[in-house]
């Protein structure tokens, strides 16, 4: 039975396929769909040749258990491809090879594995690739697996740089393929190949008996690390450099989305180990470098509820890229439901941001449940970002608002007249939530509306559950993280604004400040944009 091994794919895009239309399909569809298998995949890495040899372009992907390749989870990734997938993969050559691992060391203090790395870290790791085919004695296949293992990885790891050896064999998945070693050797950007101490590994008298007696070098190439796959797809770069037109995608299922018209934006999805689907939307900044500014909702709304404050946001600060995603509790959730708690919200962001692999946030700005998710982020995962934006919660619940969450999952699950449960919560939900001032607004109420009643009443059931009997007030005074805290004048007829100048002084060793948007209740983002940015525009 095959063990682990890496799935090892060489492409030249034909002449005619803009690289940046071939890099946005790679990084945005297909890498990402594999590492949305990770009981498959490990990882998965992309290499551009430094050597002046095609192909340009190496994808290495490590894999748990080779047998996986041939099960029907694999093998439907080919065979279901999209209409993009399959016409652009016909204008690339392609050579893609099993491998079965056969040999692995590694550096006790210079190597971890390259997923654990951030993209600045990653970029630029040297991989040199040999592959080697055993002569006519029945002994050669035995004499270059003890020459590796013996003594040639061992002379390698004295080469300044060098991280990792590992050793392959074509897998045994590779039905009637001639026996082939694919030798794969990992070193720092800047490293000693080509150096004295890589000369003598290299011209050893048991490496020149090796190669007169028992393998022939089919090849030897060298490549330069680019792009690291997460489970999310990220690639705003590429994306931005498209025409709107074919810049248009959209996935056979409808979860995956891109578009740069008039600017590049990316809709995808997640799953987190527990199976939930967490979608998400990032734009702004394309610069894969750029900071990362993250939104999180309101219970009962979507990634949507900040349409109308982002366009403000975007424009006044177009260094950011933005991150917005659906809470736990939007959509279904996984079955047997659990009930959601802040901890696993916060959970929930840190393994979003790991997929899209985004190592520090700018900011987090959150609100009401999300205002909570929020702090608890903060608290838990300081390292994770540089400041954080809280609106619209209570540091702490209170039996009388478990009470009411209870009293309106009942109203959420029986219809009235033949109407859905949800669409009577989602009116008395935003009469409640918003200030005199947005009732008269027709349109804002409509659309608050509309977002909350087409919330999945389980997981609403489920998902308000994290705002019962939770106390953040014993944890905050060790927070690490700078933090601004916000309100609507007429949240909870101005009891909210009390509750969180109650709680301010609590935060951090100097508490913090408060700042009060007019004219709005309790999601000044949606109620009054313009009003919103200007109690934090001073912080972000």
């Amino acid at each position: 039975m095959a063990g682990p091994g890496c799935l090892f794919v060489t492409m030249q895009p034909k002449p005619g396929l803009p690289l940046e239309q071939f890099h946005e399909w790679y990084n945005n569809e297909h890498g990402p769909t594999r590492l949305k298998l990770p009981h498959i995949f490990q990882n998965g890495l992309r290499y551009q040749a430094i050597d002046d040899q095609e192909p340009t372009f190496l994808a290495v992907y490590d894999v748990t258990l080779m047998s996986h390749l041939e099960t029907e989870t694999y093998t439907s990734l080919r065979a279901n491809r999209s209409p993009r997938e399959a016409e652009t993969i016909g204008q690339v050559d392609v050579d893609r090879y099993f491998w079965d691992r056969v040999i692995a060391k590694q550096s006790a203090t210079d190597f971890a594995p390259v997923e654990s790395l951030t993209d600045a870290e990653a970029h630029g790791l040297v991989l040199v690739a040999v592959q080697l085919t055993p002569k006519e004695p029945a002994e050669s296949e035995q004499n270059i697996q003890k020459w590796y293992e013996e003594e040639h990885i061992d002379m390698l790891s004295k080469v300044p740089g060098w991280k990792r050896s590992r050793l392959f064999k074509i897998s045994s998945l590779e039905k009637g393929a001639p026996v082939k070693f694919l030798a794969l050797h990992d070193y720092a950007s800047t490293n000693g190949i080509g150096g004295a101490e890589y000369q003598a590994a290299i011209s050893t008298p048991r490496t020149k008996e090796l190669y007169a007696k028992y393998a022939t070098m089919s090849s030897r190439r060298l490549y330069s690390l680019f792009y690291v796959f997460g489970a999310g797809s990220r690639d705003l770069h590429n994306l931005s450099k498209l025409s709107p037109p074919s810049s248009e995608f959209t996935s056979p299922d409808s979860k995956t989305m891109t578009t740069n018209s008039p600017s590049p934006v990316l809709s995808s999805f997640i799953t987190t180990s527990d199976g939930l689907t967490i979608p998400y939307r990032l734009e702004g900044n394309p610069d894969p470098a750029a900071p990362t500014v993250a939104f999180c909702n309101s219970l009962m709304t979507s990634l949507h509820m900040w349409d109308r404050f982002i366009a403000i946001f975007a424009a006044a600060r177009p260094q950011y890229r933005i991150l917005r995603y659906d809470f736990r509790g939007r959509h279904a959730i996984p079955s047997p439901p659990q009930p959601s708690t802040l901890d696993i919200l916060a959970s929930d962001l840190h393994t979003l941001l790991s997929a899209l692999r985004i190592p520090v946030l700018e900011a987090l700005i959150g609100v009401s449940m999300g205002g909570a998710t929020t702090l608890k982020f903060a608290l838990t995962y300081p390292s994770k970002l540089k400041k954080f934006i809280a609106c619209d919660f209570n540091a702490v619940s209170s039996p009388a608002n478990t009470a009411g969450w209870k009293e309106r999952i009942g109203i959420a699950k029986t219809s009235t007249n033949g109407s859905p449960g949800m669409q009577k919560l989602a009116e008395m939900t935003v009469e409640r939530w918003s200030h005199p001032s947005t009732m008269q607004k027709e349109d804002t109420v409509k659309w608050i509306t509309d977002m909350v009643a087409a919330n999945d009443v389980t997981g609403f059931e489920y998902g308000c559950q994290a705002l019962w009997d939770y106390d953040l007030t014993a944890l905050m005074q060790a927070c690490e993280v700078p933090g601004l805290l916000v309100v609507g004048e007429g949240d909870g007829k101005g009891a909210l604004v009390k509750a969180m100048e109650g709680f301010k002084g609590r935060l951090g060793s100097k508490g913090t400040q408060l700042n009060t948007v007019s004219e709005a209740g309790h999601l000044p983002m949606c109620e009054n944009p313009e009003g919103f940015w200007g109690a934090i525009e001073g912080f972000v």
